[in-house]
């Protein structure tokens, strides 16, 4: 199948809005322009891609035409509250923006020769003016110049090590109330120091403060003092992903207000010099009314690339609750056994009440209509009834009843394997490779067939009941299948709610759409610059996240061949992305150690989570959707509160990187996995009771619950086993999947 465009289309068409104006929470707008001109590719297409208009509205989602191209949105700062945006507003509304943001956009597109993409961006702003050449416009090579000029200093150069060892001494003698917020301030100072040295030429004196001074940052830096080691002439601090992180002066320390005033005495009777400067051009000070913070709670959330996060980013308002589900048709119940029993069909009405107690609605859920989502196929009820009498026999786990473990070892396959996902309804088993395939394997006794030919379906009876069934043929019943298409090795899959699609997505920058039902390729996304690290299904179905190397995440959707929607504002690569359960947000993982929130309505940033030390290996989110675990190569998991975006437990017992966790049905259990070859439970609902609601304080950091032998349930090791998934089945049945390292 040719790889032009996609194939597979199942929704009507909508209205089309506007697409998130490469919008980052972190960065200026200036600074936004920049860093996706480094990595997006010179080709008319993929402007395209970047600056067209695709919609969301009530009815579903189309390619938006060529000729309704809008305006991009400004970026979102630090110091801006991401306001809440409701569909009405969002309806054939034209967003404006200022005349230097439309001239650093024209002067993009004529500095790549992109006239066509130009004129109608001319067009649909009403613009007509004559542009000079991008190297005087935002983001061109003068704003860079005039952001790194900031580091000239007429100062001795001697004088930056003895200025930060008396900012050392003077944290040190600090008493314990003010000590551990005021430190803060070292690592961000360190490091515009040494590219103050750079800058101004000082290439010795710069390599003898990295070296005497460097190994004192905290360990969670390490890595990223490595990288700025390599930048050693001013030559070098264009263009380098380290570079980009501390352009944006937004390095962000949040401290008491007596802590502030505490450093700012300082300050006032060190005089000049190049900390207090420093302090004022390049840290962005948050301060908060209140007792200052113990070590131990600042622990908890520092350690991201860009600092801590400014209590006004997370207090956008979130639909964390679930959808109403729809009403199921009297499907017929299967009795099971003890029939003869007169007394037995009646034990089934309070399990009927059970499920119309969750169709009520949610308060915390969004309006139906916010995003448009796939109307239901008799085929969907089908299998949602079918979910729900798997339901009424779930168990329901606890410290005492915990889930049987099923574990998948994959033999013959040390360092080969890259990614597993096992289908909601636990009947298939897909796996990654590093030489490029992927496999299909049925974890059941049935066997994966294909659809019969055009012709043999012809002669199907198509309105009888079983005519799904009909149309597969029995004669090519396999095993496993092997699907081939990439070109590198592919890192991760995933399969559709319906278990009828497999998304993969692999070093060669593509994602692919697969047909479990003809076993052939049906799109291939292109849209991302590098490798694609991640995909993930919605829970809806219909629209897909994935993450990658180019620093983005990404929202399509199956019949659209460009992205809805571009989330920008991540660091680093984006290694791990995850549907909300109520498909209205995604989650994404970086290795600048921070975790984003974003919303598939307008590809606003509505929570930016900070505390890992290390990558972010897998995200999760709970049943019930007001939760978030993450974990990573921190060997922690940490869960958060999206209701006010505070971190509320760590589980720290791995011994090594974790590449996988998963709630139970019920959210009484959190199963994680990793490098250390065991599978841990932990105790979820200790976690919910401790944590109501109503008893979060959200002014300031509410006490966070640290594991202990009351969170730690269990760890069944394997033999030599890595964990690289694991999922529970609809019944609490824990499946685990991994390579044997023989």
């Amino acid at each position: 199948m040719s790889d032009t465009g996609p194939t597979y289309a199942s929704l009507t068409p909508a209205n089309p809005t506007i697409i998130n104006g490469l919008a980052g929470v972190d960065l200026q707008t200036g600074q936004q322009l920049t860093t996706h001109q480094t990595i997006m590719n010179n080709t008319e297409h993929t402007m395209l891609n970047m600056v067209n208009a695709v919609g969301v509205a009530a009815a579903g989602v189309q390619t938006m035409s060529t000729q309704n191209l809008t305006t991009v949105m400004p970026a979102v700062t630090h110091q801006q509250v991401v306001s809440d945006v409701t569909a009405e507003s969002m309806v054939n509304h034209t967003v404006h923006v200022d005349r230097n943001t439309l001239v650093a956009v024209l002067q993009f597109l004529k500095k790549n020769h992109f006239k066509r993409s130009e004129e109608l961006v001319r067009q649909e702003a009403n613009f007509f003016d004559n542009v000079e050449d991008s190297k005087q416009g935002i983001g061109g090579d003068a704003e860079v110049s005039s952001v790194l000029s900031a580091y000239k200093s007429e100062g001795d150069p001697a004088e930056y090590e003895d200025a930060y060892k008396s900012l050392q001494a003077f944290i040190d003698k600090s008493l314990d109330a003010y000590k551990h917020e005021v430190s803060l301030v070292l690592y961000p100072v360190f490091v515009h120091m040494y590219l103050e040295l750079v800058y101004n030429g000082h290439e010795q004196v710069a390599k003898s403060f990295l070296e005497k001074l460097g190994n004192m940052q905290e360990s969670c830096y390490q890595e990223d003092v490595h990288k700025l080691s390599l930048v050693t002439s001013r030559d070098h601090m264009t263009g380098y992903q380290i570079m980009d992180n501390f352009r944006s002066s937004q390095f962000t320390v949040r401290m008491s207000r007596d802590t502030y005033s505490h450093l700012k005495r300082y300050l006032t009777e060190y005089g000049g010099g190049p900390v207090p400067r420093i302090i004022h051009d390049r840290l962005y000070l948050d301060v908060y009314e209140g007792v200052p913070r113990s070590r131990t709670q600042i622990l908890v959330t520092a350690g991201a690339q860009e600092g801590e996060v400014p209590k006004q980013v997370n207090k956008s308002k979130m639909y964390y609750g679930l959808l109403k589900e729809p009403e199921l048709p009297n499907f017929h119940m299967e009795e099971e056994e003890g029939e003869e029993e007169g007394d037995k069909p009646k034990k089934k009405k309070p399990k009927k009440d059970a499920l119309q107690k969750s169709k009520k609605n949610d308060p915390n859920a969004p309006p139906t209509n916010r995003i448009p989502l796939p109307e239901l196929r008799e085929i969907d009820f089908v299998e949602k009834a079918k979910a729900f009498r798997d339901a009424l026999k779930r168990v329901t786990l606890s410290k005492d009843t915990l889930p049987s473990i099923c574990f998948y070892t994959f033999l013959n396959a040390t360092g080969n394997i890259t990614a597993v996902d096992i289908s909601d309804d636990s009947s298939l088993l897909a796996y990654c490779t590093s030489d490029s395939q992927v496999r299909v394997q049925s974890i059941t006794p049935s066997k994966l067939r294909c659809m019969k030919s055009a012709e043999q379906l012809n002669d199907i009876d198509k309105d009888a009941d079983d005519v799904l069934v009909r149309m597969m043929d029995d004669r090519t019943a396999e095993p496993v299948r092997t699907l081939l298409g990439h070109s590198g090795p592919v890192y991760a899959c995933c399969f559709s709610p319906d278990r009828n699609l497999l998304l993969t997505g692999g070093e060669d920058g593509t994602i692919r759409l697969w047909s479990m039902q003809t076993w052939t390729c049906l799109v291939v996304y292109k849209g991302h610059i590098f490798a694609v690290w991640d995909v993930c299904f919605s829970p809806h179905g219909y629209y897909f996240a994935s993450g990658g190397h180019d620093r983005t995440g990404r929202l399509w959707a199956t019949d659209h061949h460009q992205p809805l929607r571009i989330f920008a504002g991540h660091f680093s690569d984006v290694d791990v992305v995850q549907f909300h359960p109520n498909s209205n947000y995604v989650a994404s993982g970086s290795s600048d150690r921070s975790i984003r929130v974003w919303d598939c309505f307008n590809g606003n940033c509505m929570r930016v989570l900070t505390g890992h030390k290390d990558v972010i290996d897998a995200l999760a989110f709970s049943p019930c959707g007001r939760f978030l675990a993450s974990a990573g190569g921190d060997k922690r998991v940490l869960v958060w509160d999206l209701g006010h975006g505070h971190l509320i437990a760590e589980m720290a017992s791995h011994t090594s990187t974790i590449y996988t966790i998963a709630f139970s049905r019920d959210c009484n259990i959190l199963a994680s996995g990793g490098m250390d070859n065991c599978v841990k439970l932990w105790d979820f609902s200790r976690v919910l009771e401790d944590n109501h609601e109503d008893d979060i304080n959200v002014s300031n950091n509410p006490d966070i619950k640290r594991c202990n032998e009351s969170l730690l349930l269990g760890t069944f090791p394997t033999k030599n086993t890595p964990v690289l998934a694991t999922h529970f089945t609809r019944r609490n049945v824990l499946l685990a999947a991994g390579p044997f390292d023989g």
